[in-house]
């Protein structure tokens, strides 16, 4: 996504504007959409409220009763991002660039690392080495609430959602599916394959911010023994 790049726009409801610059996941064209989205954060327009980049679009959330008198907010967007793309983009400013995640690959909290294994024809041990010693990034939040959607997972795990979801995922677990992880931020639906767990707490609303993750962190993904997760969640 270089300067001048084509995307479609159009409205989203009555209170927001969608940019789609693809269709299919690139994790190139993501990393560009977190600058961009950190562009638009910039400019500060009174009337944009939330800025939401997603795998391959943006969308921009507004007030329509903060909208100037006369002003078409889709043709207003449009210009804002191409204003934005022609100016340069520059690296996302997060709050933490990096982050590592203890997971414990137990059997009891990794439910599918077997059924992955087998489908991938590797040893557990070889999936458990892959998922660690790769690079992950944040790409989007989305589903429910601090919930990460994360690239960088080795090709060779790459494998489609389950066929039949749970209706529990226990907060915490560690999922994949296609080319990317996610991980549960509490006990909700979902149709991942669970391959381990990790201790921290994703999502408290206690906390400020609340989410554990934002869009364009790096994340590392750590092996850890049922003790020292059992440790690690003691009060």
């Amino acid at each position: 996504m270089a300067a001048g790049s084509g995307f479609n726009i159009f409205p989203l409801g009555d209170s927001a504007v969608l940019a789609e610059f693809g269709t299919s996941l690139d994790l190139d064209v993501n990393a560009r959409l977190q600058r961009l989205a950190e562009a638009v954060r910039a400019k500060a327009v009174p009337w944009i409220g939330d800025i939401v980049p997603a795998l391959g679009s943006l969308a921009l959330h507004f007030d329509p009763a903060r909208v100037p008198t006369g002003l078409d907010p889709v043709e207003a967007a449009e210009r804002l991002l191409r204003d934005c793309l022609r100016g340069g983009l520059r690296a996302p400013r997060a709050r933490i660039l990096s982050l590592e995640v203890p997971v414990c690959y137990d059997a009891e909290f990794g439910p599918d690392l077997g059924v992955v294994a087998e489908q991938v024809k590797l040893s557990a041990g070889e999936v458990i080495r892959r998922h660690t010693a790769t690079g992950h990034r944040v790409l989007m939040m989305g589903f429910a609430p601090g919930q990460p959607y994360i690239g960088g997972l080795d090709a060779a795990l790459a494998l489609p959602r389950r066929a039949t979801p749970r209706t529990h995922v226990p907060a915490g677990s560690v999922a994949i599916a296609n080319a990317q992880t996610a991980v549960y931020p509490f006990e909700i639906s979902g149709g991942w394959n669970v391959i381990g767990r990790t201790p921290l707490r994703v999502f408290d609303v206690a906390r400020d911010p609340a989410a554990l993750f934002a869009p364009g962190m790096s994340v590392r993904f750590v092996a850890i023994s049922r003790a020292e997760y059992e440790r690690r969640c003691a009060p």
